[in-house]
This record gives structure tokens, sequence and C-alpha cells, in this order.
């Protein structure tokens, strides 16, 4: 089978993060300004995006140096500060979730304001304005048609009349609705049960989602948590992507296995578990393609991958995590469709999370597509790379959107 960098997957749609960025800024800002991006938020934002949408190999490297440089300061700078009180290292999840979801509270909030802004009576109209909402909230539309459903039977329950009763109805149906949905949903990563077995993990989406910068990040997580780490560069057919896992990898101190680019990547994960075995590594990180000819060629190609890896280990590997960017709404439930068809997902890596207004999607996935959340960018930093926390989840989204009730 031969790939190229151009290759496309036409089923599965590209994230373009600053062009979806920018039309979901410019819709939601006719809502409430807070979304609106700053200049100097729109340029950090940009320096960290820049890296995933190169595709010569030159450019590549030349933008991934900055925010790289910048990750390893910190690093040097927090070995060199004298050690603070855990409590001032260490926020808890809670600030974290909080801070993290900001702008998508912001953003719901706005949009529920906005519906009620008008508000005379609960009848029809205001069912399908209700609908509307939602799905503009990226909740995603079996979910707002659900909730739209329940609500007609809730409100008339509860005889809610006004404002505040219709908010906090619609906002506990839609938490309802999510923990209903999460029941038996596992969220945590699995790792080797064979303590003398690395533990695997494949890493799979569209080019530009943020990937190859979650394994970064992630092998920096197990490195200092005093595992042995490997990393397989397997997107041998995009330009760059090979020097910018090698660079993430002299960055955070981990061992890399690479080829050259246009290798068969399924030869390079080979080596790579071949190594991990034989050097006894604790855990190996996989990249793969964003992108080929089609969704059959991606499928063989993710198959062969994963056969390969099976062959020398048997139980694994123990993921198969599906990267997505939290700012293209919408865009990403559709690649998480697409991935699902094509090989066994097991759960979500949700990128970018912080710097959208669009954090109802994580609603959309549980409740349209049944996959775990199981990692959340929550930040800049090296360690803002969370384990998703459903409950802190709906904390940070919904916090102080509900009416607080009188005793």
């Amino acid at each position: 089978m031969t790939a190229t960098p151009e290759d496309e997957l036409p089923e599965v749609a590209e994230a373009k993060t600053d062009e979806k960025e920018t039309e979901s800024v410019a819709k939601e800002s006719e809502v409430i300004e807070e979304v609106v991006q700053t200049p100097e938020e729109v340029e950090v934002t940009e320096k960290i995006e820049a890296t995933s949408e190169n595709k010569e190999v030159g450019v590549a490297k030349k933008v991934e140096e900055e925010p790289l440089e910048q990750q390893s300061d910190e690093l040097e700078e927090t070995k060199a500060t004298p050690k603070k009180p855990q409590s001032e290292i260490e926020p808890s999840e809670t600030v974290r979730y909080d801070k993290g979801l900001a702008k998508s509270r912001k953003g719901f909030g706005a949009k529920l304001n906005a519906l009620l802004a008008n508000f005379r009576r609960v009848d029809e109209d205001f069912f399908e304005e209700l609908e509307e909402t939602l799905i503009e909230a990226d909740v995603g539309f079996e979910t707002a048609m659900k909730i739209s459903d329940e609500l007609q039977d809730e409100v008339k329950l509860r005889n809610a009349k006004s404002r505040s009763d219709v908010s906090d109805a619609i906002i506990e149906r839609l938490v309802d609705i999510y923990e209903s949905e999460g029941i038996d949903e596992d969220n945590s990563l699995h790792f080797a049960k064979d303590p003398d077995e690395p533990t695997v993990f494949l890493f799979v989406g569209v080019n530009g989602v943020g990937k190859t910068t979650t394994i970064g990040k992630l092998a920096h997580r197990y490195q200092q948590a005093g595992k042995k780490v490997l990393l397989a560069a397997g997107d041998t057919f995009r330009a760059g992507a090979i020097e910018q896992l090698a660079e993430w990898g002299r960055r955070v101190g981990v061992d890399v296995v690479t080829k050259p680019e246009k290798s068969d990547p399924a030869a390079v994960v080979y080596d790579a578990v071949i190594k991990a075995k034989k050097e006894n590594y604790d855990i190996l990180l996989v990249d793969t393609a964003g992108r080929l000819q089609n969704k059959v060629n991606l499928m063989n190609e993710l198959d062969k991958i994963k056969r390969v890896i099976t062959r020398e280990l048997p139980d694994a590997p123990q993921e198969v995590l599906l990267a997505l960017d939290a700012t293209t709404g919408q865009n990403a439930l559709t690649q998480a469709k697409q991935f699902k068809e094509v090989t066994d997902v097991t759960g979500i890596v949700l990128t970018k999370l912080d710097g959208t207004a669009r954090g109802g999607i994580v609603l959309a996935i549980r409740n349209e597509l049944h996959l775990p959340v199981k990692l959340v960018g929550l930040g800049e930093k090296m360690d803002d790379l969370r384990d998703f926390s459903p409950e802190e989840f709906v904390y940070g989204l919904f916090k102080g959107l509900v009416t607080p009730k009188k005793d």
C-alpha cells in the first residue's frame, strides 16, 4: 500500500482549528463579549496550534521549536526553584476544571440567557428555540432532541413559570441525561496486567488536533512518575511528523524509535515493540498517520499496526486513543464517528478544551457515541493534560448556572 503526505481521508474532515475557531468566536460574540479572545490570547493560541498545521519539514521544525522551548524552560525552572508546599504547586482538580471550562461555561450561559431573554411562556416555539440553542452549544443533535422532549413533561410537572425555574430545569435535565448515559462508562486508562510486559497506547486522529503534543505530554507525565517510556514515530507520511515527535522525546528525556519518511509505519511499530520488550520499557506510546488516501487504506494501516503489536504482545494495545480538538465542535464529533467505524477506539483524548466555548461536545460524545473521554487538555503547560473526571467536568461546565435553592 502506498501513501503520501497529500493523501486525504475524504470522509474524515481534517481539523482546521484557526478557521473553525474564527467562525465559533464570530458567532458567539453576538451573544456575549466575554467569550471573545483578546489579541494576546489569540497570539498564544496560534503559537500552540501552528506546529500541527505545517506540511513541510523545515517549517514544522521551525515552528515546533518555540512552544517546546518554552515548555522546556518551564521544566528547568521547576527543577531550579526551591520546593514549595504541595498545595501551592498543584492546584486541585476542581480548580483546574473550573479554569479550563470557563469559556465553555460563559458561552453556554450566554446562549441560555439569550434564549430566555424574550421568555414569555413555555410553548412549542420555546422548545424549538431550545433545540437550536443546545445544538449551537455543541451538545449534539440527538441530545438536544432528547432534552427538548423530556423537558416538556418536566416543566409541566414542576409547574415552572419563571425564567430561573425553566433555566434550572434545562440544566438539571442535561446533567441527568449525561450521568445516566455514563453509568457503565470506564474513564480510566488501562495498563498491562503482566508487570514484565510494556503497556502500549496507540494514538489515532486527524492531523492538527494535538495528537503528537498529547503523546509528548503523556510521556513527560510517566517519565516524571519514574516509568521508562518509549515513543514510536508511526506517522511516516506527514512531513515533519517524525522530527516533531523526536523533538518531544529530546525535550522530555525519553527514547524515540524512528525510520525515514515514507517508511512502512508497521515496521516502525515492530521495531519499537521489540525494543520495549528487550530493554524493559514500562510504557510505549505509538503515533500513527492522521490521513491516508481513503478510509479503507486507513483501516488497513491501523489493522496492520495492531496485528504487529498483538503478535508480540497478545494483550496489547491496552488503549486505542482518539485525539479530538475540542475547538472544532461538531466537526470533532464527525471525526469520532468516522474513526469509530475504522478501528476499535477505546477512549477519547479531548485537546484544547480550555481554549473553546464548545465544551458541550463532551455531552455529545457520551450520549451519541458512547465513547469514554479519558484525557482532557485544560491548559498549555506540561501538567495540564489531565485524566478526565466526569464529576469535575459537570461542576466546571455548569457551576453557577443553577439558581441556589432558598431554605
